[in-house]
């Protein structure tokens, strides 16, 4: 089964719904991704599950470059906004939000202001804020991010190839190549102005206000994550929540580690 629906929003964000199932399922992309970064785990998810896939508008899938305004999306609030107004458009409540690294958070956000949306959020991947402080390990000093800004506007392709094969396992040549081509079709216009928007935020005081119930999936070796963060989310969200590692390095266990992904996955949402 396959539902397209043609409302300017779903359109706009090539949403589509496939599968089948009492339980819906929705899956959001990362920065530099699309939506078919869950394409691994689909096959194994559609027999039991109504299936939410989208684009966000700075993904180099959607056609109309024009639709990420980098002054309206210099926060995750806006994007989370599109989410609730997807969910709307598509009469969606009461689903299961699977989102990776950068859309964890924005799930996170989207829960607090409709909690009725979701039943629970999987987190992969996931940070509320990347810089390191004096009480946190985020993972990079605000020298790194400011280097990483100042390659990404010099020249983006040879960074857009050193990004992919450190944020996926290079073990994993076909996933790395896939992420590249995304990374690269997004553009220098739209990647650098999210990555600002991405690498300086810090939404930790959020955290205390989620009452979903959470899962937090970590790679257990993350460039971008260290386990730390996920400690201190499991620590700091108001509601029930778990942190449950994967086996692998990199940023993306849905593309070098599928199985054990699903696996969770499955474990969580049956028990």
């Amino acid at each position: 089964m396959v539902i397209l629906h043609k409302g300017v929003l779903s359109t706009n964000m090539k949403a589509r719904i496939i599968g089948s199932g009492k339980e819906t399922i929705i899956l959001a992309h990362g920065y530099g991704g699309d939506q078919s970064v869950w394409d691994k785990i689909l096959p194994k998810l559609m027999s039991n599950y109504q299936i939410l896939l989208f684009d966000w508008s700075f993904s180099g899938a959607v056609k109309d470059q024009s639709l990420f305004d980098s002054q309206k999306y210099s926060s995750y609030e806006a994007f989370a906004d599109d989410l609730i107004a997807l969910l709307d458009e598509m009469k969606l409540d009461s689903s299961i939000f699977v989102g990776h690294s950068m859309s964890g958070i924005i799930g996170c956000i989207a829960s607090i202001k409709r909690p009725n949306l979701f039943t629970r959020l999987i987190l992969v991947a996931s940070s509320p804020r990347f810089i390191n402080l004096e009480d946190y390990v985020g993972g990079f000093e605000i020298a790194d991010i400011e280097q990483m800004f100042q390659n990404i506007e010099e020249n983006y392709g040879v960074w857009s190839s050193s990004f992919a094969r450190i944020a996926v396992d290079p073990s994993d040549p076909p996933s790395v190549e896939k992420f590249e081509k995304s990374l690269k079709r997004m553009g220098v216009e739209v990647a650098l102005p999210l990555a600002k928007t991405v690498f300086l935020s810090d939404y930790r005081a959020i955290l205390e206000k989620v009452v979903t119930p959470c899962t937090i999936i970590q790679c257990k070796i993350d460039f971008a994550v260290p386990n730390s963060v996920a400690t201190f989310m499991h620590t700091n969200i108001k509601g029930e929540s778990t942190v449950e590692i994967i086996n692998t390095r990199g940023h993306f266990p849905q593309l070098t580690a599928h199985e054990e992904f699903l696996n969770v996955i499955h474990r969580v949402l049956s028990s």
